[in-house]
C-alpha cells in the first residue's frame, strides 16, 4: 500500500464499474470512507423519501454542473477522475455547450483504482498543473467509480505554490441533478474564500469595490437580468452584486461581502450554508412579474435595512413598467412548464401573470425554504407544483392537461411533439431569455404566442403522415410494411401462458 494512502478501506474491493447500480455503488463509496460526504449531498439534495427508481429526476450527468462552473471561470483548471466513457461524454457535451478550454484526465484501470495508484496520478497531475502564472485554482472532480472507490481528494494540498486546490466528489448517486452540482463547487469555492477572508487581505475585484451595499445574486442567469436587478436596486441605494456561480476567483470575496444574498435559483444548499456562515440574510424568490417583483424588492429592502419610503420609490419607479409590459404582451393559451435548471417556478408566475394557463410546474430540483415564496403564489392560483420532477410525470401532465404549449426539457418535448402540441427546449428557448424586472416582462411572449400558433401546422403534418413510423412500422424499410398480426397474437398467448405459470408457482 503506497505509504502517504490514509484510507485503507478503499483497496479492499476490486472496484465497481459503472454498471454495478446505484445502490451498490453508494454502499461501496459509504464503506470507503465517503459517508460523511454523502449524509451531507443526502441533507443538502433529498431525494423523496422511500424513493424508487422513477423518483430519481432525470438529467444529464450531474457532473456536468461541476464541470460546467469551473470551465466557466478565469484561470481555472478543471481535472475529471472517472470512467473513460463518462469523460468522454463530459467534455463532449462542454464543448457543445461553449468551453473554449482543455479538460484534464486522469485514466485508471483496475488496478491502479485497488491499489491507490490513482491517487498517486491525481496527486502528480495536480502538482504538474499548479502553474501560478495561469492558475488562481485547480479543481479536481471525482466521478461515480474514483468515489465508490473512496479515492480521497481530500488528502490532497490545499494549496500549491499559491494555487488552490479543490477536490470534490460528484456521483451520479449522490448528486441528483446537475443543477445540484453546480452548488456542490460553488459552495466549496465561497467556503475556501470564507477562510481565506477571515484570516487576512484577499485580492479586490476586477472592476474595483462598489460604493453601494451590495446583494449578491445566487444562480446562474440570462447575462441581462444582472444589470435588470442593480436597475432595480439603484433607488434603494443598492447594487446588483456577483452572481454565483462567480467567473472568477476574487469574485467569490466581492460575493460574500454583500448586505444580503438574493436566492434567485433556490437550491444552492450548500452555498446558502456558507453565507449564512458569513453572516448574510438570505432572500427568497426573485423580480418576476408585478406580483413578484414588489414583495422581493420588499424583502430585500427590508433585509439591506433600507427605509420603507426608499422602498415605496423602487415600487413606484418599476411596477408601474411592468404592468405595462405585461399588458402589452399578453399571452393567451394553456402551457405546462418543466425542467432540470431550477427557474421553473419562477417561468410559471411569468406566464401566469402574462395571461397564460399553467396547470402544472415541474422541476427536478427539490423544495427549499428558498422557493416558499413561489410555490405558495402558484399554489393560490391552483397550479399543481412537481419538485424533484421525473420524466414521467412530466409527460404525464401534458397527456393529462392537453396544453397549447408545453415547455420543458427534450423528452418531453418529443413526446409532446409526437402528440401534435406544439413545445419549446426551457434550456435554450426559456432560460436563454430575462426574466427579471420589465425586460423580463414581455420576454417569454413572442416566443411562446409564436410556438402556441403553430398549433395548426402540427394537425396538418400529422393529417398528412397520419400513422406512418409508429409501433411495429417504425425505422427504415426497403418496402412496404407488412402487418403480420398472427406473430403478435402468438407473442400475446406466449406471454399469458407465462403469467398463468409464474402465478401458478408463486401459489404454492
Amino acid at each position: 500500500m503506497p505509504a502517504n494512502v490514509q484510507n485503507p478501506a478503499a483497496l479492499q474491493g476490486d472496484g465497481l464499474g459503472c454498471h454495478s447500480g446505484r445502490d451498490q455503488m453508494l454502499a461501496a463509496a459509504q464503506s470507503a470512507g465517503k459517508s460523511e460526504t454523502l449524509a451531507q449531498y443526502a441533507k443538502d439534495y433529498p431525494l423523496p423519501e422511500g424513493a424508487g427508481p422513477h423518483d430519481q429526476p432525470q438529467s444529464m450527468c450531474p457532473a456536468f454542473g461541476s464541470l460546467r462552473v469551473g470551465l466557466r471561470m478565469r484561470r481555472t483548471a478543471t481535472i475529471l477522475s472517472g470512467s473513460a466513457c463518462c469523460v468522454y461524454g463530459l467534455t463532449f457535451t462542454s464543448h457543445f455547450y461553449g468551453a473554449r478550454r482543455t479538460v484534464g484526465y486522469v485514466p485508471f484501470n483496475s488496478e491502479s483504482l485497488v491499489t491507490g495508484k490513482l491517487f498517486e496520478d491525481i496527486r502528480e497531475a495536480v502538482f504538474q498543473q499548479a502553474d501560478p502564472a495561469l492558475y488562481d485554482a485547480v479543481v479536481i472532480i471525482n466521478l461515480c467509480v474514483p468515489t465508490a472507490s473512496g479515492v480521497p481528494l481530500q488528502l490532497l494540498p490545499k494549496d500549491i505554490n499559491g494555487v488552490r486546490i479543490i477536490g470534490i466528489d460528484v456521483p451520479g448517486f449522490g448528486v441528483p441533478t446537475h443543477a445540484e452540482a453546480k452548488d456542490v463547487l460553488a459552495g466549496a469555492m465561497l467556503k475556501f474564500a470564507r477562510g481565506e477572508a477571515e484570516t487576512g487581505p484577499v485580492a479586490a475585484p476586477r472592476g474595483g469595490i462598489s460604493d453601494k451595499p451590495t446583494v449578491t445574486l445566487l444562480g446562474e442567469m440570462f447575462p441581462a437580468d444582472p444589470v435588470g436587478i442593480g436597475m432595480l436596486l439603484a433607488p434603494m441605494g443598492l447594487a446588483a452584486g456577483p452572481v454565483v456561480p462567480t467567473r472568477e476567483w476574487r469574485e467569490l470575496y466581492s460575493a460574500l461581502d454583500c448586505a444580503a444574498v438574493a436566492a434567485i435559483h433556490p437550491f444552492y444548499t450548500a452555498s446558502v450554508r456558507e453565507f449564512e456562515a458569513a453572516g448574510r440574510p438570505i432572500v427568497a424568490s426573485a423580480p418576476v412579474g408585478y406580483d413578484g417583483t414588489e414583495a422581493w424588492l420588499q424583502s430585500v429592502g427590508q433585509a439591506c435595512n433600507v427605509g420603507q419610503a426608499q422602498i415605496d420609490a423602487a415600487k413606484n419607479q418599476w411596477l408601474p413598467a411592468i404592468k405595462g409590459a405585461l399588458s402589452r404582451m399578453p399571452i393567451k393559451g394553456r402551457v405546462t412548464v418543466s425542467g432540470y435548471e431550477g427557474s421553473e417556478l419562477l417561468v410559471a408566475r411569468l406566464l401566469i401573470e402574462s395571461g397564460a394557463d399553467v396547470p402544472y410546474v415541474g422541476s427536478a430540483c427539490p423544495k427549499t425554504p428558498w422557493s416558499a415564496p413561489d410555490l405558495a403564489w402558484l399554489q393560490a392560483r391552483g397550479v399543481h407544483v412537481q419538485y424533484r420532477a421525473s420524466l414521467e410525470q412530466d409527460i404525464a401532465a401534458v397527456r393529462e392537461f392537453k396544453p397549447d404549449l408545453a415547455i420543458g426539457t427534450t423528452p418531453v418535448v418529443q413526446a409532446a411533439k409526437q402528440a401534435a402540441i406544439p413545445a419549446l427546449y426551457f434550456t435554450n428557448l426559456i432560460s436563454a431569455r430575462p426574466l427579471m424586472g420589465p425586460a423580463g416582462a414581455g420576454s417569454l411572449a413572442q416566443v411562446v404566442n409564436a410556438a402556441i400558433a403553430n398549433k395548426a401546422r402540427f394537425d396538418t403534418m400529422r393529417e398528412f403522415f397520419g400513422d406512418t413510423g409508429q409501433g411495429d412500422r417504425a425505422g427504415v424499410w426497403e418496402s412496404k410494411p407488412v402487418l403480420r398480426p398472427e406473430f403478435r397474437a402468438e407473442t400475446k398467448r406466449q406471454v399469458i401462458k407465462l403469467m398463468k405459470k409464474r402465478k401458478a408457482e408463486e401459489m404454492i
